[in-house]
């Protein structure tokens, strides 16, 4: 009896539509880290009582959730320009199984670490905001921690549909 071989590689318009989605989400955590970036990079506010400046990095939590963005922002920027080429060109720019094992793994750290990013944001901002009015150096903060949110959220759909394209391995 003939052997009967499975092709288990995806259509050629399912891969277009993957990479053009992937792209898509990497444009997406892009625009929302850029604007999470310039919030927190000009969270400023005058105390009325001492007159005295209140910066973004005068909190561990604050410049933490910086770091997160700034890595994640970079980060994005390259599988940005890794996915354009991929969509332009058809061709990927890390060939074989070590680049989608790359993407997959990758993503998944770079995610896990703008959540953290985006927690420790949120808990600062709620810990300045007991017993306070609300006020704009902490709402820019919690803007700013929504916006890191939701780059991970994008991410995390980035590094779902990445998931999907490592190699098959036989047991």
């Amino acid at each position: 009896m003939p052997e009967t071989v499975v092709n288990t590689t995806p259509s050629n318009s399912s891969t277009a539509s993957s990479r053009t989605v992937l792209l898509l989400m990497r444009v997406l955590t892009f625009v929302f880290l850029l604007i999470a970036l310039i919030l927190i990079a000009t969270l400023k506010q005058t105390d009325a009582d001492t007159e005295e400046q209140v910066k973004f990095s005068d909190f561990y939590a604050y410049r933490y959730m910086l770091a997160t963005i700034i890595i994640g922002f970079a980060y994005n920027l390259l599988q940005m320009a890794f996915s354009i080429f991929t969509v332009v060109s058809g061709n990927r720019v890390l060939s074989g199984d070590g680049g989608y094992l790359f993407d997959f793994f990758a993503d998944k750290m770079i995610s896990y670490f703008m959540i953290s990013g985006s927690a420790a944001g949120f808990g600062l901002t709620v810990e300045l905001g007991r017993g306070v009015p609300s006020n704009p150096f902490t709402d820019k903060a919690n803007a700013s921690a929504s916006l890191l949110l939701i780059g991970f959220v994008f991410t995390a759909i980035a590094s779902t549909i990445t998931s999907f394209a490592l190699p098959k391995k036989a047991n």
